[in-house]
């Protein structure tokens, strides 16, 4: 008797844990922080439970198991939920299914593990990523060249590059901040950690933790980047083994006619660019549209594409946003002309002004890759030695949730393809 009271008590108790679920809704009438809302997520798939990323319902939002830890823990990081019953969950389900619906659920499986390239101490730039993953309170690993080279990417599903340079041209600050102390102090530092790991140039050292991060991608890692590490990236791949820089960055001069050496098969994304040849111009290349675009800022907005849930969840997955239009913001590498994007890379955001591309995505090998133009989606013309951006002030940005739907992007159960 007592065994059957006891088996009618556990079943009892099943359903009450299975009977609700916690809806996070990504709204923007629903959501007063949306920011955190994916850090809630994240917490929950790193107490290994699932949840479900609801594409297009309520602005992509969130089905989490009822438990009162996840509960007590939107309350502490002040995220909106809705407690909702098992028949309300299946209601929403069965809507997204309908053929009729733009929609997809998306099963959220393992909390990714994160690193961010960037380099150790103090810089005159802030990093929009690092300071939204804090501000989310999801957890990530610092690496930089030497742990690269090393092979210590392999452990990570997740990779974000640091607003860098990976041609070796010092970001191409020479014009103006030659003589500023940070930009004296870095450069012997970066020569300090070349010489270090082997290398007689920056420039030789840059392309190998460049091939060495493509290796990973191609591999089936993550990567995102913004600003300068997008183009300068993609350089840096075309021009493995040509000598770009001037003799003020490695001592010696360029190759003769170096521009025609370049290998646009290389690359991510970009093909058929022309190099900045001037050491004092504050640009890598024709990639970006920061000195062409002539847009005045109270009419830069950019504009998410839209994809159809169930047939494209990932450009969908990554295009989730309370909004369809987003503010621009500016950065050494702004946006990407689109004449020289790759024809296999997707659009995801663009400005509809002039169409430059601000948010594109590609797969390269077994991974993905996304880059993001501009440096801080809150601070328009962020410059060197400004203060850092206050997320408090922004829980809700939806530039800053772009760059979230990419830290979850890795957790989502990989589909079967129809064919």
């Amino acid at each position: 008797m007592k065994k059957y009271l006891l088996l009618l008590l556990f079943y009892g108790l099943s359903l009450q844990v299975f009977a609700s679920y916690i809806l996070i809704p990504m709204d923007a009438e629903g959501q007063k922080n949306h920011l955190k809302a994916y850090g809630i997520t994240y917490w929950t798939l790193s107490k290994h439970l699932k949840a479900k990323w609801l594409l297009n319902y309520r602005g992509g939002s969130f089905l989490l198991p009822d438990t009162e830890d996840i509960q007590r823990e939107c309350l502490i990081r002040g995220v909106s939920f809705e407690v909702i019953s098992n028949d309300k969950a299946a209601e929403i389900l069965d809507l997204i299914s309908s053929p009729s619906q733009n929609m997809e659920a998306v099963v959220l499986e393992k909390a990714p593990k994160i690193a961010v390239y960037t380099p150790k101490g103090n810089h005159p730039w802030d990093d929009a990523v690092t300071m939204v993953l804090s501000y989310a309170e999801i957890p990530y690993e610092t690496i930089y060249d030497e742990e690269v080279l090393n092979d210590g990417l392999l452990t990570f599903d997740w990779l974000h590059l640091h607003h860098e340079d990976f041609t070796g041209q010092y970001g191409k600050f020479y014009g103006a901040y030659r003589a500023s102390s940070w930009y004296i102090e870095e450069k012997k530092e970066a020569e300090a950690l070349a010489e270090k790991l082997g290398y007689s140039k920056v420039s030789d050292e840059k392309r190998d933790v460049a091939l060495k991060i493509r290796d990973y991608v191609v591999g089936g890692g993550f990567m995102f980047a913004m600003c300068s590490a997008t183009d300068s990236f993609d350089i840096a791949l075309a021009a493995a083994g040509v000598d770009i820089c001037e003799p003020m960055f490695d001592g010696d001069g360029s190759d003769p006619g170096y521009q025609n050496k370049l290998d646009y098969s290389k690359t991510f994304a970009f093909t058929n660019f022309i190099l900045e040849r001037n050491p004092r111009v504050y640009e890598f290349s024709s990639i970006d549209m920061t000195s062409k675009r002539n847009i005045p800022k109270s009419s830069d907005y950019f504009t998410l594409m839209d994809f159809s849930a169930k047939w494209d969840p990932v450009p969908t997955m990554l295009c989730q946003d309370h909004t369809a239009i987003i503010k621009g913001f500016m950065g050494q590498t702004t946006s990407f002309n689109r004449d020289d994007i790759k024809a296999n890379v997707l659009i995801l955001g663009e400005t509809k002004l002039n169409g430059e591309a601000k948010y594109i995505h590609g797969i390269k090998g077994k991974g993905f890759f996304t880059f993001y133009g501009g440096h801080d989606p809150e601070d328009y013309q962020h410059k060197v030695g400004d203060p850092k951006t206050e997320l408090d002030l922004h829980p809700n940005s939806p530039g800053y949730r772009l760059i979230l739907n990419n830290v979850l992007f890795p957790a989502a159960r990989k589909k079967k393809q129809k064919t």
